[in-house]
């Protein structure tokens, strides 16, 4: 019997897979709030604030595996910093695309009750 705690915890196991420009596949996984929470503890409060440093982060962050071998998700600056350059411009850019092709949904005034 299916629950709402397993549909939870299958969705948050599904990876997505990706070819980027080099021919390296990446696997992909939505990250949870609490991954987004230990981010934001890696890079510091000044780089949570800078949008385009955490967009990067966490496009990196997203990648679980390259070529089957497992990424552990970073937990410091400098481990952010050297899994955008194992990434490189081919990597994040693949990883982009994966998160573009999905669709947010958009909550208008109404639904917030104002």
């Amino acid at each position: 019997m299916e629950t709402p705690s397993s549909r939870i915890v299958a969705a948050a196991l599904t990876q997505a897979l990706v070819r980027d420009a080099d021919g390296r596949e990446l696997a992909l996984r939505r990250m949870s709030a609490l991954d987004r929470l230990r981010l934001f503890k890696a890079v510091g409060p000044q780089l949570a604030q800078n949008t385009p440093y955490l967009g990067m982060a966490m496009l990196a962050a997203s990648v679980c595996a390259i070529d089957g071998v497992p990424v552990p998700p970073p937990v410091t600056e400098g481990q952010v910093e050297a899994l955008v350059s194992r990434l490189g411009d081919a990597g994040i850019a693949a990883a982009a695309s994966i998160f573009a092709e999905e669709t947010v949904p958009v909550m208008g005034s109404a639904a917030l009750g104002n």
